[in-house]
């Protein structure tokens, strides 16, 4: 009995994307951002890659969460 082992070449090209969205001002306090993020053109195309985020404000931060469980939020 023989194996036979199948290869698959997979070609992948490198594509970098960027965009600057503005997100209206909130009230003090906790802010889920993440439909916001979702509606910038070109995003739902995306399936695996990296995102890099850059909050332009002196007195704000950014929590990065993994939100799958509504209960977190």
């Amino acid at each position: 009995m023989a194996l036979s082992s199948t290869r698959r070449l997979v070609t992948m090209s490198t594509v970098w994307f960027q965009q600057e969205i503005v997100i209206k001002p909130k009230k003090r306090g906790c802010h889920l951002i993440t439909n916001e993020i979702e509606r910038v053109d070109g995003f739902s195309s995306v399936k695996i890659g990296l995102c890099h985020v850059l909050l332009k404000h002196t007195s704000a931060s950014l929590s990065l969460n993994e939100n799958w469980d509504p209960d977190v939020r």
